[in-house]
């Protein structure tokens, strides 16, 4: 069976994507598409190029909604990073552009007839989710977004670089928006099986706590954009929705209690959410999501007010 990915934003984040992909054996088709047709198109010269000495292969097609009809899954990488330079590093800075874009990407791929699983990285990634699967009608399961899995391994990395051990060695979450309302569920976190509260003091955990929700911007403002960790972040949830894995993720996915799209850990399988996951969270915790969904809810509910 022919697995085919839609890629609808080939910037800095959209590219690397497709890179990373192509560079794996993911899928065997990738549709991708972006207004700069020049862009487009020599990214997927490049990629050609690159084939003769890949070990797979991949077919490329750019710029056709229609060919997302058959797509198992499709990414939503639109953006413009440069309004992340902003007075509060607010990722909800991209929102009023959002709200032009997602409503024509949305109408494409409902015509285009596409039954796949949308998988969102545009930011601010919760609202964004949130806004398509309004605007698509399409089952909440099959539109999820990346939530706070990049979040989640920025503070694994800070972590381990104080403990020096491995990120991999570190366990735990991120919850809440991929944003500044996020926060550390220390309540979550152990380093080899041991509580995190073994190894550090409440203001360690709370500096590292803003280290994680930051690391972004510090990317950002090293290099002009970010790429790596969140195309990485991406291609694992793919992978996960191909392989109908039904993994543990902590992505941006419909949450009942909360009534919006909020980052917290799921099962993802080929339907996108495949599955529930309820963690013990501490009373404070639970405060801290509680006013991250409903930062989220009420500037989606703003938005789809004047779509």
């Amino acid at each position: 069976m022919v697995r085919k990915i839609g890629i609808i934003g080939m910037g800095n984040v959209g590219s690397t994507l497709a890179h990373g992909l192509i560079a794996e054996g993911v899928a065997d088709h990738y549709v991708l598409i972006d207004p700069k047709v020049e862009k487009v198109r020599a990214d997927q010269i490049d990629f050609q190029d690159a084939m003769a000495n890949h070990s797979i292969f991949a077919k490329l097609t750019i710029n056709d909604y229609s060919a997302l009809a058959d797509a198992d899954v499709v990414v939503s990488a639109l953006g413009n990073i440069s309004l992340q330079h902003n007075a509060g590093e607010d990722r909800f800075a991209e929102f009023a552009l959002m709200q032009e874009q997602v409503p024509q990407v949305a109408a494409s791929l409902k015509d285009s007839g596409f039954s796949g699983v949308l998988v969102v990285i545009s930011n601010p990634v919760d609202a964004v989710s949130a806004l398509y699967q309004a605007l698509t009608d399409f089952p909440r399961e099959r539109v999820i977004g990346t939530g706070t899995l990049l979040d989640t391994a920025r503070m694994k990395r800070v972590v381990s670089e104080r403990l020096g051990v491995n990120p991999k060695s570190v366990s735990g979450y991120n919850l809440g928006e991929h944003g500044n309302s996020q926060f550390t569920a220390w309540s979550q976190v152990s380093v080899k099986g041991q509580p995190i509260s073994d190894f550090f003091s409440e203001d360690e955990l709370e500096e590292m706590s803003f280290a994680s929700m930051k690391g972004g911007h510090t990317v950002f403002y090293g290099k002009g954009y970010t790429s790596y960790g969140i195309a990485t972040t991406a291609i694992r949830i793919v992978k996960a929705i191909l392989s109908d894995a039904e993994e543990e993720l902590v992505i941006s996915s419909f949450q009942e209690a909360f009534g919006t799209y909020v980052g917290y850990p799921a099962l993802v399988g080929r339907s996108g959410k495949v599955g529930h996951v309820q963690l013990n969270l501490t009373e404070d915790e639970e405060v801290k999501l509680q006013a991250s969904a409903n930062l989220i809810k009420e500037r989606v509910e703003a938005a789809l007010s004047k779509i």
